[in-house]
């Protein structure tokens, strides 16, 4: 079994064994399956760098930015990989389960469809229609999307699945009974809210950190085009971390440790925490003797100059960085994809992660290394030791790197969630709760 998902737009994402980029849902979903990541999972991703506009990564691969209207134009291309990657994909598995995107019942989308009805209708695929009943609305969100869909789409969606339902089961039944006579469909099941659930999210910040007073505090700003932000979830799960995102007009609280997230627009971002003030807010918290780190696109802002001679994010040009690493970062064609493992210096502990850049940095910052991945060193850490940062995505995930880091920060104590075990143990959580409140043998029988 594999998961597919045709077109995925998110900035959260995962590197591919095939060498390649997709999203982070994708790559959850076959982990869940015990298999790892290809680029022929998630064929189209789509990276947002402007409310207009986005990174194409096809099949895994930087193709290029491109307008939402012109991207529109180009879906009769984008079909053909996506086909591709299916039939190639079929050729590997027995079974493929295919996540649409957002609504199938958007109207103003449904021309060259390719994520959702339209990919269905393509490849003569069978549909379940899956509604967040915590949301609210559930049984007018599952009749107005059916009765939206031509003949033939609703000639093939077998169904609905109903999930996080809290409550007693049996004060939702007569909806149930309603819902099945109205459309002549079953509800193959009602899955309960799972509490405590931390999965990779797909795109949606996640809930912050909420612990005791003398935890260490952590604060990372909310960039507009802030990528891989589930790099906090083992923050999040912490018992002594109190993290906290700060977005625009929030006062920004006392910190311990602050954390300049990865980017999508680094110039931009960067811009955008300037005219929040938010430099001045971090000087202020490196006088106190406080720690900063940057990751990834963070990592370009903390240099002096982050360059985009060819304008690979937006308008070609440079910025002034941060300023408090002597490095120039200059932006190029082509990505480096890699998962690496590694020494984090600093405490002499394993650690490990992914690359998904297009930067490559320079200066005498890069002489006190941060990591040593293999052969090669990797990041930097200031003369002071106050301010380092890396490339590196998941620098938390594994408990002894993160323990080692929070430690530089000035924690005291090992209490870190090994979070590559955790997110294991929540998906058998999750397929036990599956197992027990889905119909799967009426499912399979229909399929």
């Amino acid at each position: 079994m594999a998961p597919f998902k045709p077109q995925n737009m998110a900035l959260n994402s995962a590197v591919t064994v095939d060498g390649g980029e997709i999203g982070r849902s994708t790559a959850l979903q076959a982990l869940a399956c015990g298999i790892e990541p290809h680029s022929d999972m998630n064929p189209v991703l789509l990276k947002p760098q402007t409310d207009m506009g986005a990174q194409v990564i096809l099949r895994g691969q930087v193709l290029g930015n491109m307008q939402a209207l012109d991207y529109h134009a180009y879906k009769d291309t984008a079909r053909e990989a996506v086909l591709a990657a299916w039939t190639d994909l079929s050729n590997r598995y027995e079974v493929i389960i295919a996540e649409g995107a957002g609504s199938p019942a958007e109207i103003n989308l449904r021309e060259n469809d390719i994520a959702n009805m339209g990919f269905a209708e393509m490849v003569d695929c069978p549909v379940i229609l899956v509604a967040d009943i915590d949301r609210g609305g559930v049984f007018a969100h599952l009749t107005g999307t059916l009765a939206l869909l031509s003949d033939t789409e609703q000639q093939r969606t077998l169904g609905f699945v109903i999930n996080r339902f809290r409550g007693d089961l049996s004060l939702l039944q007569g909806g149930l009974n309603w819902l099945e006579e109205r459309t002549g469909k079953p509800v193959f099941g009602v899955l309960p809210y799972l509490h405590g659930l931390t999965l990779d999210a797909e795109d949606a910040v996640a809930e912050q950190g909420d612990h005791d007073s003398g935890s260490l505090k952590v604060v990372v700003p909310l960039l507009p085009r802030m990528s891989n932000h589930n790099d906090f979830d083992p923050l999040r799960l912490h018992p002594q971390v109190d993290l906290r995102f700060v977005k625009m007009g929030d006062t920004w609280p006392a910190a311990d440790l602050v954390i300049l997230p990865g980017s999508k627009a680094t110039r931009a971002d960067l811009a955008f925490l300037r005219e929040q003030g938010w430099d001045s807010q971090i000087e202020k918290h490196l006088r106190y003797g406080g720690k900063l780190l940057g990751i990834c696109g963070g990592f370009q802002m903390l240099g002096d100059r982050v360059d985009d001679p060819d304008g690979l994010e937006s308008n070609a040009g440079s910025s002034t960085g941060l300023g408090w690493l002597a490095m120039t970062t200059r932006l190029i064609a082509g990505k480096q994809l890699r998962n690496v493992q590694g020494v984090f210096l600093p405490a002499d502990t394993a650690i490990h992660g992914y690359e998904i850049h297009s930067g490559v940095s320079e200066g005498s910052a890069l002489l006190r290394p941060m990591l040593q991945l293999g052969e090669r060193n990797e990041g930097a850490i200031s003369d002071d030791g106050q301010v380092m940062g890396c490339y590196l995505h998941g620098l938390f995930d594994r408990a002894e790197a993160c323990n080692g880091i929070l430690q530089w920060a000035g924690l005291r104590g090992e209490r870190a969630v090994d979070y590559d075990d955790h997110r294991q143990k929540d998906l058998d959580r999750l397929a036990d709760l599956i197992e027990e409140h889905l119909d799967t043998e009426r499912l399979l029988s229909v399929l």
